[in-house]
């Protein structure tokens, strides 16, 4: 066993992850879509729409809890698509510390 090698295709497996992270586009919403927001696998937003219909000057504090509900739900589908790519990637391993 080389561990050079191992260590080399471990490096191409983690940047393969990061592109492919980079390039996902993860969706989540509240408010039966009143609220929609788009991230990346990296959880940054790339992009959040809302109804017209969500937007009232008498209860913002409605607007803004649908907005975190929205960007919530994108993070745990975000985690959640992770998860299934590393266990995907280590083949089913169990590592101590590793999920």
């Amino acid at each position: 066993m080389d561990i050079q090698k191992m260590m080399k295709q471990a490096q191409q497996m983690q940047d393969k992850l990061q592109k492919q992270m980079a390039e996902m586009h993860i969706e989540g919403a509240a408010g039966g879509g009143m609220v929609t927001v788009v991230i990346n696998g990296h959880k940054a937003m790339q992009s959040i729409k809302i109804d017209p219909e969500a937007v009232s000057k008498d209860d913002v504090g409605m607007l803004e809890d649908l907005v975190l509900a929205a960007i919530n739900d994108a993070q745990r589908k975000a985690d959640e698509i992770l998860s299934q790519q590393m266990s995907g990637l280590m083949g089913g391993m169990k590592i101590p510390g590793m999920g």
